[in-house]
């Protein structure tokens, strides 16, 4: 058993890892850190475990594609007054293995056993798939 544990988070208005690129490169300047942020209404009861090696895996359009670790949770105040926390990320997007996930909404855990792999850093480079491809393949087991 491992001793940390992921997020698991749709990607909104996101159809690629390209635009989660975009979106945070955009961003930069609102993190003097140089570390993104992901701001969500929960904070996570399994805190410890979250940082102890987590990462914020990103679902696209029914697919995990990516992971980002998670370094640490801050408590953020929205312009509304209420608290959130707000996730600490490597700012490295690391490309996961395509692995298929029904809608949610919010976040959910998940475990080590059940994260994708990460692809080998020679194909993080490759042109991705076709959405509907990439689902396809994941759908029976090839990746």
């Amino acid at each position: 058993m491992s001793d940390h544990v992921n997020i698991l988070k749709l990607c909104v208005g996101a159809e690629a890892v390209e635009d989660l690129l975009d979106w945070q490169k955009s961003q930069r300047a609102r993190w003097p850190d140089g570390f993104p942020r992901h701001v969500t209404r929960m904070w996570p009861k399994r805190e410890a475990e979250v940082l102890a090696g987590g990462s914020l895996y990103w679902v696209f359009k029914g697919l995990v594609l990516a992971r980002q670790p998670i370094v640490g949770l801050e408590s953020v105040t929205g312009a509304d007054g209420i608290a959130r926390c707000a996730l600490v990320l490597e700012p490295e997007v690391i490309r996961t293995v395509p692995a298929p996930r029904r809608p949610f909404q919010g976040w959910r855990y998940l475990s080590p056993e059940e994260a994708p792999a990460d692809l080998p850093r020679d194909r993080a480079r490759e042109e991705p798939l076709p959405p509907e491809l990439a689902r396809a393949l994941a759908d029976i087991g090839l990746r």
